[in-house]
């Protein structure tokens, strides 16, 4: 027996080793994330969703939704169950995963009360806000600064348009090769000079240049990898189909297509599902609630 355990422990580690070492697929995250959320609509069953939550944050760190805010909609229904939601921890990693939109989007009294509840008040939550943007990498700060400034050079009116999106797709390259994705975890959402600087916009302007195979290929790991949102690689994809007058892929473009059907639209829903976006109707639904919720604060 004894031999049989010394034989078997370096097969158990070696599975072990492999399992933690396998590289999870955000796509496959988002997809849950929608079906727990569509789930939820239909059935209103707070705590199935909760224990589905839990679930999915277990094998996956959680991204956030742009518009949805799942790991945060999770500790909430959590918290008001009295459910167990890792305390403290998740609250920390709750607090880095809003810190980029500290000025974007202010966070509401309800989100101080809920850190209030487990000693954690407001001068905290900012001071660990200061502690992330300590941490950012100053360089990309610095390049992404410029290049967002020469992204909207004279309103991209004029012949440096051209000239100004090559530079940016060439740093966008060198970033990739050097530093990986350009995260907001990275760089945050404002740089120097408080300069705006959505990678969304920048990557959506990269469908105009040469390399743009280059970033529809390379861009589709980092969606797998979770730090580019599946939005901001549809909308440059479809921009492209759309400066070429071709059929949108996801959508994103389709009141611009008059030769739109029933057909195309379960292709899309197909194609959406196969990249983490949610159909129409699921992309209808949660655009609605985030409105709803905007315009109720």
């Amino acid at each position: 027996m004894k031999y049989r355990i010394i034989f078997f422990l370096p097969l158990i580690i070696l599975t072990l080793i492999s399992c933690k070492s396998k590289k999870l697929n955000y796509i496959n995250y988002y997809n849950k994330v929608y079906a727990i959320d569509s789930t939820f609509r239909v059935d209103k069953d707070t705590l199935a969703t909760i224990r589905k939550y839990r679930k999915l944050f277990r094998k996956f760190p959680p991204v956030q939704n742009e518009r949805m805010e799942e790991y945060e909609t999770y500790i909430r229904y959590a918290d008001q169950y009295h459910r167990n939601f890792g305390g403290k921890r998740s609250l920390d990693k709750l607090i880095a995963q809003a810190a980029p939109n500290w000025k974007y989007k202010r966070l509401e009294p309800d989100f101080f009360k809920l850190y209030k509840k487990y000693g954690i008040d407001s001068i905290t939550v900012e001071q660990k806000v200061l502690q992330w943007k300590k941490s950012l990498n100053k360089t990309l700060i610095d390049s992404f600064s410029i290049a967002f400034k020469r992204d909207q050079h004279n309103d991209r009116v004029g012949p440096y348009v051209e000239m100004n999106d090559r530079k940016n797709a060439e740093l966008l390259i060198w970033t990739f090769k050097n530093y990986g994705f350009p995260s907001r975890q990275k760089i945050g959402l404002y740089g120097n000079n408080e300069q705006f600087m959505y990678m969304g916009t920048l990557l959506n302007h990269m469908a105009g240049t040469k390399h743009y195979e280059y970033f529809k290929t390379k861009l589709l790991e980092y969606v797998r990898s979770g730090e580019c949102t599946p939005r901001d690689y549809i909308e440059m994809v479809d921009k492209f189909q759309y400066i070429h007058y071709l059929h949108p892929i996801y959508g994103v473009y389709m009141h611009y297509d008059t030769n739109f059907s029933t057909e195309d639209s379960i292709r899309i829903n197909r194609d959406r599902q196969a990249v983490g976006f949610p159909t129409f109707k699921q992309s209808s639904k949660i655009t609605k609630d985030f409105q709803r919720k905007i315009n109720n604060h």
